[in-house]
Order: C-alpha cells, then sequence, then structure tokens
C-alpha cells in the first residue's frame, strides 16, 4: 500500500498542497495587519528556511514564518516542511505501538506538514492552533492534524461559530467525522496534571489511513480549508475590543498552560526534536510571553 516508488506523486502533491495553503494563510494574516490602524508598521513575517538536522544533511526541511510584534498579532508562525530519513529507536517503537505495520523492521520516513500557532495581542482575541500532515514508511501512510481555538476569555459565540465551521467543512465526507473528530480533540488537547482542557477544542484525527488515498487526502484539504473561515471572523470581532491590565494577566497566565502542554505532551513538539528537524521550527509553537502564578 505505501510502495515508495507509487507514492511518488502523492507526496508531492501533499506537500505542494501544504505550501499553498501556507501561502494563503501567511497573505490574509498580513492583510489583517494592514486593516488595524496603529501608530507602529503593520506586522510582516520573516521566513526562514530550516533544515533537518546539522547543516542538512539528514533529509528535507522547510519554511519557517514567523511575524512578530504585529497590531494584531503578538507572535504567529506558520510553518511547512517536507523531511526524510531514518526513525529513531525511541521512535520506532512509538510508532509500532501504535500500529504502523513494518516500522521495526525498516526505519526510512517521510513526513510533510503545514503547522500554524497564534498568539495574539488583545486577550479578546483567541490564540489558535492548527496542523495537517501526511506521513509515509515503507509499511505504510497516513494523514493527521485538525485545529483548536484556545481563548483566554471564551465567548460562547465564538466558540460555536469556530466549531460549526468545523463541522460544515467535515459533513460532505460524512456527518459522523465532526463528532468522531471533535471527541478525539477534547481528549488529545487536554493536560492532565491541570485536570483541565487547553482550550475550548476543536477537531483532530491521526493515523488517518482508509486505504483510498484520494479521499484521505480530500478530508485533510478540507480540514485545512475550514481554518481561515472558521477563525478569521473571530479576530474580526475582537481585535479592536479594549482590554485592561488585568485581561493581560489572564492571557499570560493562560499561555503557560499552552506551553505546558506543547512541551510536555505534544506528538509533534516531541517527533519534531526526536527526528532532528531545526528547534527553533519545532519550538515556534511556544509564546512569546507567559506567566505562571
Amino acid at each position: 500500500m505505501a510502495d515508495e516508488s507509487a507514492m511518488t506523486a502523492e507526496k508531492e502533491r501533499a506537500a505542494g498542497w501544504f505550501r499553498a495553503l501556507r501561502d494563503e494563510i501567511v497573505a490574509a494574516f498580513e492583510a489583517v495587519e494592514d486593516a488595524q490602524g496603529g501608530p507602529g508598521p503593520a506586522g510582516r513575517f520573516q521566513v526562514t528556511e530550516t533544515r533537518r538536522g546539522e547543516a542538512g544533511e539528514e533529509g528535507g526541511g522547510g519554511l519557517m514564518s514567523v511575524m512578530r510584534g504585529g497590531r494584531v498579532f503578538e507572535k504567529v508562525g506558520v510553518n511547512v516542511s517536507a523531511v526524510h530519513g531514518e526513525l529513531g529507536e525511541a521512535a520506532q517503537r512509538s510508532m509500532a505501538a501504535r500500529g504502523v505495520p513494518g516500522v521495526e523492521a525498516d526505519p526510512r520516513f517521510w513526513a510533510s506538514g503545514i503547522s500554524l500557532v497564534a498568539h495574539m495581542a488583545n486577550p479578546h482575541v483567541p490564540a489558535v492552533h492548527m496542523n495537517t500532515r501526511m506521513f509515509w514508511t515503507p509499511g505504510a501512510w497516513w494523514f493527521g492534524g485538525g485545529s483548536d481555538l484556545n481563548p483566554c476569555i471564551e465567548y460562547e459565540e465564538d466558540t460555536g461559530h469556530f466549531h460549526a465551521v468545523q463541522k460544515e467543512f467535515l459533513d460532505p465526507h460524512g456527518e459522523e467525522h465532526y463528532p468522531r473528530l471533535k471527541a478525539w480533540a477534547d481528549e488529545y488537547f487536554y493536560i492532565p496534571h491541570r485536570r483541565r482542557a487547553r482550550g475550548v477544542g476543536g477537531i483532530f484525527l491521526d493515523d488517518h489511513c482508509t486505504g483510498d488515498w484520494e479521499d484521505d487526502f480530500s478530508l485533510i484539504q478540507d480540514i485545512g480549508r475550514a481554518f481561515l473561515p472558521a477563525y478569521l471572523p473571530l479576530v474580526e470581532r475582537r481585535r479592536e475590543q479594549a482590554w485592561t491590565a488585568e485581561d493581560r494577566e489572564v492571557q499570560l497566565v493562560h499561555r503557560g498552560l499552552y506551553a505546558e502542554y506543547n512541551l510536555v505532551y505534544d506528538r509533534g513538539t516531541k517527533f519534531g526534536l526526536a527526528t532532528a528537524h531545526d528547534p527553533d521550527a519545532v519550538l515556534m509553537s511556544l509564546p512569546p510571553l507567559a506567566k505562571w502564578i
């Protein structure tokens, strides 16, 4: 099913799609910066090429695009990558435990995806995370990812809109998908040591392979397509809302939860560091400022 030569075209299509989605999101976020008045210049992404391993000898890389100190986005990263090489023993054992066939006998892998995290200047604008990815080994291929909303000050109408758009994009693939992926996100983005969720949820899936690559790719594309219509209306609704020093305090403490989750539990963070990808790109998700009490 996952023969290397037979998957070449599919790999290229997936990597191209993730790059195109990155370009669309970067342009949309810079347009939000342009629309927001302010004394300083509108924020812009700084783009850096990334490599896997020292000098890129491990195989592959990508683009790290980060905006800092914008009018609306305090820090936002939109990264894409396509990497390949051999899995370490720990990664092999982890994937074998998840039921990935053949991974213990052959450690080769290929992976591509987009990863986005936005931390906002205004505490009323929710932080957000999104990623989609394709993974290949000689014995299998699969897709994964999703998006979830992380407000420090929750508004029910914002949460409702975010979830409604996810459902709208998933339902054409089968009405069973949204409730299943929502429940998966609720479980995945839970912080056990805090006994709470890190946000208000969203959708998530992993190891998704029905055996029909086209159908699975179409599903992961719609998860990516849902992001901007789910999130941008919330930014527009809240970006000029007045906020106080107390609101900022709540935001910084909530960011501490986000940092804890990503450093302790997030599967993507662990995989990126374990496979020698650029650590700055892997840790792009961390907030620029956070606080613990």
